[in-house]
């Protein structure tokens, strides 16, 4: 899902974003694109081929002026924990988010801080977690 969620956003909106030779591309990957914990190996590959898709497609975009952003949160509130379907590893990743979680408007703050750079400026990524988590 993590994958074909962004495939399907990308599919649907280039061709308009092309025609009109401008816009923005924004995916979600997550801090654990980069770093890797026992139990979410998958989930963590997944959240680095975000970052490798929209790479690709930044470099393939430029000649249409189309900026892509990736957005790495590390804790934040969300419906994440309802997926865990694992027990054990649910009941761990609810205790980490109970004690670390921020908000998710701090997901909503990186969005605007990303489109509010003059068009002259893509940011490629932005990666951030709360203050208290370690990884």
């Amino acid at each position: 899902m993590n994958l074909k969620g962004v495939l399907y956003g990308i599919a649907a909106a280039l061709p308009y974003m092309k025609k009109q030779m401008s816009g923005h591309i924004i995916n979600t990957s997550s801090v654990a694109g980069h770093k890797v914990k026992p139990g979410s190996a998958v989930y963590s590959a997944t959240k680095t081929a975000v970052r490798v898709i929209s790479e690709g497609l930044r470099q393939e975009m430029i000649p249409y002026h189309i900026r892509t952003t990736v957005i790495s949160p590390g804790a934040i509130t969300s419906e994440l924990l309802d997926s865990i379907s694992d027990p054990d590893i649910a009941a761990r990743m609810r205790s980490f988010y109970n004690d670390y979680a921020i908000p998710a408007d701090s997901y909503a703050r990186a969005v605007i801080f990303a489109i509010k750079q003059p068009e002259n400026v893509d940011i490629n990524e932005i990666l951030f977690r709360p203050t208290r988590q370690e990884f």
